[in-house]
């Protein structure tokens, strides 16, 4: 099964057991995240609903970019300067593609309206 799921303003083609480096997320090297926006899903030429869908992700480590260099010059005018900037990268480990389980909660939320509704009759 594979997914495309968007993370710092890129969408990225995933499946079980890749590793990929998106833009930085907050987490410790070890963490799970989730990643929520998942645009597309299917498995061969089927496509499947996304409604619901997370991708479950490990944290492999933080990191940061090649550096890249930033030189402005206007000539004859003696004006150079010089920098540089090295993104922050994070790099994870997709560990699987699948619902969302947040299903035991709303049930629970409906069980507590259940007794108040009753009540109100009484």
């Amino acid at each position: 099964m594979f997914a495309v799921v968007r993370t710092g303003g890129k969408q990225y083609r995933v499946a079980a057991g890749d590793k990929i480096v998106v833009e930085k997320l907050a987490g410790d090297a070890g963490a799970t995240v989730a990643l929520d926006d998942v645009l597309l899903a299917g498995e061969g030429t089927e496509l499947k609903d996304t409604k619901g869908l997370t991708v479950q992700a490990e944290i492999i480590a933080q990191a940061k970019g090649e550096k890249v260099i930033v030189f402005k010059k206007r000539r004859r005018h003696n004006y150079r300067r010089k920098n540089g900037h090295r993104q922050q990268h994070t790099i994870l480990k997709i560990l699987s593609i699948g619902a969302e389980k947040k299903a035991a909660p709303k049930k629970a939320a409906k069980a507590d309206e259940a007794p108040a509704a009753e009540a109100g009759e009484a």
